[in-house]
């Protein structure tokens, strides 16, 4: 039994039915490079092998009336493979959009929790006869960093199935203890969290004085709830729209070096003017930078005895994006400069600031308000947080065989929010910068010109570069 840190938890606290906290990967797979040949009754097989050596695909949620604290991991012990791995066609002629909207669907809705928190869609019928895999997983048991992980342990360097590691085949959630968990849930309720809370005070109240001192001399990060009001920024419905794109690593790599700047500068820059062709196509372009949020890693920081170990180790950076920049160039420059500003000030603040918090999620009163506050639009009743979540991720750079089937593209799909309903991630990966955009239908039926609009913004730095 393995109890969820606050972080994991909030993420089940925060869900409801429009406000789904799952992640996904959308794999193109070429079945052409499988070792005799593509079938989906091999994929599941291989997949179920695969399983017994990836500890977090074996564990369900638990939890009791008794227990005050976050609910624990348990090992399931009814664990059956065809509840997890699913066979879907994709309706005639199966090109990209047709995809992206079957996954749209499958985004929308709700995972069981009475079985361990994923699960894998084989897509089949696309037009070029590939195939495509999608994962969904709980944001609870994955962020980031060990979604890359888990990426790893599905995918090896060859074809051949790998062999197993025995370490992680030993590893096991446990059985649940209701005695355990709600003695356990005491404890930390009732001695460790007034502890944590005298050491934690002091080191908060460093924050906003720092953020006050920085925004004196200009130099700070954007506050929260200080962003224009876009489309974006409205109470969200279930329905989920999608759309990908895939950019040359290598010419993104060109324009940083052209530049001198980070090709994460280059990444927030297309961002913004993505962004901003977007709206002035609509004619909703504010007259203010839009406000991108950056998760941030925090694996491998120092931690203090605050934080319990958990999956989620993340952080978030605000940064202004330059949209309200017509030329790309200086938009980019400006850009470098914006994000230079918003880490420093991020280096600023303790990185565990947020974990610790979190252990003090009230997981019935959160839930309970999360569900009032979507029910009543109260999302529209406030300035927004900030306008798009934007994620960037480093992967391997070479090419990857996902259960023996050569990866061509890798999509990451992250989560959207009331008020905050729009999500764009970028993966790297074999010499290749995948982009996943999700929003909501209601509010962004159309992110294929917002993909689209990427493929423009590179064009536009190369030929500046040229």
């Amino acid at each position: 039994m393995q109890r969820l840190s606050g972080l994991d938890a909030s993420f089940l606290y925060l869900e409801t039915r429009s406000q789904l906290m799952h992640v996904i990967g959308l794999f193109e797979i070429d079945p052409s490079t499988m070792p005799g040949g593509y079938r989906f009754d091999k994929i599941r097989a291989e997949m179920e092998r695969r399983i017994a050596a990836i500890p977090a695909f074996r564990r369900k949620l638990d939890n009791s009336l008794l227990n005050i604290d976050h609910p624990v991991w348990i090992e399931d012990e009814d664990f059956d493979i065809e509840r997890h791995v699913h066979r879907v066609g994709v309706p005639a002629p199966g090109g990209a959009g047709e995809v992206a909207e079957l996954c749209g669907h499958l985004a929308g809705q709700t995972l069981d929790r009475g079985k361990p928190l994923w699960e894998l869609w084989i897509i089949e019928g696309l037009a070029d006869g590939r195939v495509c895999a999608m994962l969904r997983m709980h944001h609870a048991g994955t962020d980031g960093v060990t979604g890359a992980e888990l990426l790893a342990q599905m995918c090896t360097l060859t074809p051949e199935p790998p062999e197993l590691d025995a370490e992680k085949v030993g590893e096991s959630a446990g059985p649940s203890s209701r005695v355990a968990m709600a003695a356990g849930g005491a404890v930390n309720y009732f001695v460790q969290r007034p502890l944590a809370m005298a050491k934690l005070l002091p080191r908060t109240l460093s924050v906003p004085v720092g953020w006050l001192r920085r925004a004196q001399q200009d130099s700070a990060m954007p506050a929260p709830f200080r962003a224009p009001r876009t489309r974006f920024n409205a109470p969200i419905t279930p329905h989920r729209s999608i759309a990908v794109t895939q950019l040359s690593l290598d010419d993104v790599k060109r324009v940083k070096d052209h530049f001198g700047v980070k090709i994460n500068d280059v990444v927030l820059a297309m961002v913004g003017g993505a962004l901003r062709t977007y709206l002035l196509e609509h004619d909703e372009l504010p007259d203010r930078p839009l406000v991108g949020m950056v998760p941030v890693s925090v694996h491998g920081a120092d931690e203090k005895d605050l934080v319990v170990e958990g999956t989620n180790k993340v952080t978030g950076m605000f940064t202004q994006l330059s949209s309200d920049e017509p030329d790309p160039v200086a938009r980019l420059q400006k850009q470098a400069e914006l994000s230079r500003t918003s880490k420093e000030h991020h280096a600023e603040i303790d990185a565990n600031i947020l974990r610790s918090w979190a252990q003090f999620a009230p997981g019935t009163t959160l839930s309970t308000v999360m569900k009032i506050y979507g029910d009543r639009n109260l999302a529209s009743a406030h300035p927004p947080v900030f306008n798009v979540l934007v994620s960037n991720v480093a992967g391997p750079d070479f090419p990857l065989y996902f259960l023996g089937a050569r990866v061509t593209g890798v999509y990451p799909l992250g989560p959207i929010f009331h008020g905050l309903g729009l999500n764009i991630t970028v993966f790297s990966a074999d010499g290749h910068l995948n982009i996943g955009i999700v929003g909501c239908t209601d509010q962004t039926p159309d992110p294929w010109a917002i993909a689209n609009a990427f493929d423009d913004q590179l064009k536009q730095l190369l030929a500046a570069c040229d």
